[in-house]
């Protein structure tokens, strides 16, 4: 199944119409230059500030990794299955809840 037809040319509708859309954007004036002044407020220099603040700070707390290995290690290291089922069943229920 061939996707295009070369032998096949545009209707004369759409072609007059592409046209059309092209010599507008053509001949359209140039967009003037004007100034305008843009207030963010305290809000958003919060959050400007909150970013910064966070951009330093390690997604993972590497001390604390270091921590579990060596436990696992060690065999010391125990899951809480409870936690862990309880865990599942609520991810569970929520994306059912965000599917309806």
């Amino acid at each position: 199944m061939k996707i295009d037809k070369p032998g096949n040319a545009l209707p004369a509708g759409l072609l007059n119409e592409s046209t059309a859309r092209t010599t507008n954007t053509k001949t359209s004036p140039a967009p003037q230059q004007s100034s305008t002044s843009v207030s963010l407020g305290s809000t958003a220099t919060q959050l400007s500030k909150m970013e910064a603040s966070m951009a330093g700070t390690p997604v993972v707390d590497a001390n604390k990794v270091t921590q579990i290995k060596q436990a696992i290690s060690d065999g010391r290291f125990q899951v809480n299955s409870s936690a862990v089922a309880d865990g599942l069943i609520q991810s569970v229920r929520d994306l059912i809840r965000s599917q309806a």
